[in-house]
Order: structure tokens, then C-alpha cells, then sequence
């Protein structure tokens, strides 16, 4: 016969003690996982607010050194007076609104190892997974004679608000005669249309304050470039004889500028230009290089299905430092990426449900008020790089109701592209 258990009254009262911090104190909930997002442009801002997805369960934290964004798209349109430049400007309350943590500050470094981010200011910040959205930066050195003080000279008017400030005020001085020269850049680079789209506003702008006899010439790194023919169509019936374009078999090639004297050197003469526009070569932001994340195309290789940088599996690389494939660089597209970013890093933090990623990709381009062009296609990716499908394009028969209608579109698509990110 078993000997009975005798249980002491202390004994009680421990137990009844333990089972009370037991039921007091449920287990110690587990840490969050923190996601830095560095870059607060089309890329980063959509990462940010898409990681969130309405409730708490991951911390993110957005690194940005402005407290104001300035689209580059929609940008020229300010060139062309058809947009005031306090529309291109935005700012982050509705990303803080929904529990992102703001950060204004510059990053100096990237610690990858010890998966840190150091802010200008001397700030750490941990991170178990990074999402790196630093827009594009130039090759300075690529034109002979160009650098980043010479475009104080010779404006890109390409990123940030200074420049396309300086760039309207240039233009918005120009007088009767004046000759623009816009060099355009080789491929890749942001938004293919851009350049094109902006000598059609440089044009009505000079147009609509009637200065006469104007000229602007494009000397450009490429043999063609996105939607030609529209775009020659449109110059010749609204700016005829203003807008010339050259391919390298026409001008032979930049040889040097000279920002004091304001002159454009090719193969066959030299410009002496009132304005030059120009457009470096460009590369991922010095802070996707100098974190090794670049290789020598000068952009970051990204696996296409998840944007996960091919260098460094804990971060993802979005927008115009990332390369994939086929998939152009523009707002839309950062746009694009960032959700299908964040929605891959929540199904691999959180495990939710994990959809395949399908990018679309639209550009309007405005030749004239009420005169629109687009483009654009369907993404997938396939074998770990971006390609295109069902592509279209604007045609040259088309009527001034679709062309007024199209861009209509283009305001329409801004306002709701704008409200997504920043909204």
C-alpha cells in the first residue's frame, strides 16, 4: 500500500502563490521583427507604409535625410509652367500616421555583418532585414569637362529640388534666340521618356512667353529612344523647327563641355549654348556602392521574384539602384516593387500568405497641354530576372480627344500614385 502524500499548509500557499504568478505573468511575448527601410522616394516610402499593413507586427523604421519629397515625376510639367512647384511636394505625416517611425537623417554606413544602420548623426539602428531604396546616382566623370559643381552651371535638373528650381529659373530667363542643348544619357536610366518629355516643355514654356526663334538640340548617347516617333510627330505639329535630335552618327560623340563657357564639344562642332541640360550616364545611390551591393554595371543585382539583393540575402534593394531585368526605372515601378517587397518580407517574417509577384509598369508623357502619349507593360519574372509582356504603346493616328484624354489620365495617375505613397 502506497504511503499517503502529506502536504504541509506552507506548501498550499506556495503552491497557490506559484499558480498566481503564473496566470499574472503569460509568457514573455515575443521580440518583433525590425525592418529598416532607407530611402523615403517612391521606393521606400510604398516599402514602409506596405510593411505595416495596418497593424503592429513588425517595427519599421524609415530612414530619410528631407522632411519634404519632390517628385521627379510630373517634374518637367513644372518646367513647362503647366504645375506650380509646391505640387510636387510631399511630406511623410501619413506614413508616421500609420506607425513607421521616421528617421530624418543622412545614413553614412551600412554594417552588414552586424546588420546596423549608422545615420550621419551617430544613431545605430538594428535591423533584421534592410530595405535599401536610394534612388540613382551620377558618373560624374563620364562627359569630359562635366562634374557636381559644374552642374551649378549646367544643371541636370534630374534629382532633388535645388536642381529643378535652377533649372526653371535658367530657362524662365531665356530670351529671343536663345539655344538649349539637352545631352541625354545612355541606357539604363531613369524614366526612358524623361528627357524627351522635357524638351517638349522647355518648348511651350518658351513658346507660351513668345520667345522667338529659340532652339533646342538634343545630342543624345542612344540611337533611339522610348516612343520616337510620337514624340517627333508632336514637336513637328506644336514646335516646328524648335526641337532637333541627334543620334551619335549625327554629332559623333560628346568631346568635352565647359560650364564657363557655356559650350557643348561633339565630333563634327561645338554649341554655344544660353542653356545646357545636362544628363550624366547614371548608377545606384553611392550608398548601395559603397556597401558593396553594386557590381560592375554599377547597379544592384536583385533576385526578381523577391527583390532580395543577390550580394546580401537579408536585404532587399527596390526602385532605381535595383536591377532585374526588363523593368524600367520610374516611380511607377518603384511603386510596384516596394509592394511586392513588403508583402515577400511579411510572409517571411510573419508567415502569412506569400502571392506570386507581377509587376505592371504605365508612363504617360505630356508633348503639349492637352497632348498625351503613353506606354507600358505587364512584368514577370522568369528564371530570376524581370521580363516584359503585352507591351503597348500610343499611336500616331490618334485623335485630340484620346491625346486630351490620355492626359487627363496622366493628372489622374499622379494624384492617386502620390496618394498611395505618401497617403
Amino acid at each position: 500500500m502506497p504511503k499517503p502524500i502529506l502536504i504541509s499548509r506552507r506548501g498550499v500557499i506556495r503552491a497557490a502563490a506559484a499558480s498566481t504568478a503564473l496566470l499574472a505573468c503569460p509568457a514573455i511575448a515575443k521580440a518583433r521583427p525590425k525592418v529598416v527601410v532607407i530611402g523615403g522616394g517612391a521606393g521606400g516610402a510604398t516599402a514602409a507604409k506596405y510593411l505595416r499593413h495596418g497593424d503592429d507586427s513588425v517595427e519599421v523604421t524609415l530612414v530619410e535625410a528631407n522632411r519634404i519629397y519632390v517628385t521627379p515625376f510630373t517634374s518637367n510639367l513644372y518646367l513647362g509652367g503647366l504645375k506650380p512647384f509646391e505640387a510636387l511636394n510631399y511630406g511623410y505625416e501619413g506614413i508616421a500616421a500609420r506607425g513607421v517611425g521616421m528617421v530624418f537623417d543622412s545614413v553614412a554606413a551600412i554594417d552588414r555583418d552586424a546588420k546596423q544602420v549608422r545615420t550621419a548623426s551617430g544613431a545605430r539602428l538594428s535591423y533584421d532585414r534592410l530595405v535599401l531604396s536610394p534612388g540613382i546616382d551620377f558618373r560624374w566623370d563620364a562627359i569630359p569637362g562635366y562634374s557636381e559643381a559644374a552642374a551649378e552651371t549646367m544643371p541636370h535638373g534630374y534629382r532633388g529640388s535645388a536642381q529643378f528650381q535652377l533649372l526653371k529659373r535658367r530657362l524662365d530667363a531665356l530670351s529671343d534666340g536663345a539655344l538649349i542643348v539637352i545631352i541625354a544619357p545612355p541606357n539604363p536610366y531613369r524614366c526612358p521618356p524623361a528627357p524627351y518629355e522635357r524638351a517638349s516643355m522647355m518648348a511651350h514654356a518658351l513658346k507660351s512667353r513668345g520667345v522667338k526663334n529659340a532652339r533646342i538640340v538634343i545630342l543624345d548617347a542612344k540611337d533611339h529612344f522610348a516612343m520616337q516617333t510620337l514624340f517627333i510627330d508632336g514637336w513637328e505639329r506644336h514646335y516646328p523647327g524648335m526641337i532637333e535630335w541627334q543620334d551619335p552618327t549625327i554629332h559623333g560623340g560628346i568631346k568635352a563641355v565647359d560650364p564657363k563657357a557655356m559650350t557643348v564639344t561633339t565630333d563634327f562642332e561645338t554649341h554655344k549654348a544660353a542653356l545646357v541640360n545636362v544628363i550624366p550616364p547614371q548608377i545606384a545611390g553611392k550608398l548601395a556602392r559603397d556597401s558593396g551591393l553594386a557590381d560592375a554595371s554599377g547597379f544592384c543585382p536583385v533576385d526578381a521574384g523577391t527583390m532580395i539583393s543577390l550580394i546580401d540575402p537579408s536585404i532587399q534593394v527596390i526602385g532605381d539602384s535595383a536591377t532585374g531585368g526588363e523593368f524600367p526605372k520610374s516611380g511607377f515601378a518603384a511603386n510596384n516593387e516596394a509592394k511586392g517587397a513588403a508583402m515577400i518580407l511579411r510572409a517571411e517574417l510573419l508567415g502569412e500568405r506569400r502571392m506570386p509577384i507581377r509587376f505592371t509598369n504605365h508612363c504617360w508623357s505630356d508633348i503639349a497641354p492637352d497632348d498625351a502619349v503613353k506606354n507600358g507593360a505587364r512584368y514577370t519574372p522568369q528564371d530570376g530576372k524581370i521580363v516584359a509582356s503585352d507591351p503597348y504603346t500610343s499611336q500616331l493616328d490618334e485623335s485630340a480627344e484620346l491625346r486630351a484624354k490620355q492626359a487627363r489620365e496622366a493628372a489622374g495617375w499622379y494624384i492617386g500614385m502620390t496618394t498611395d505613397i505618401f497617403g
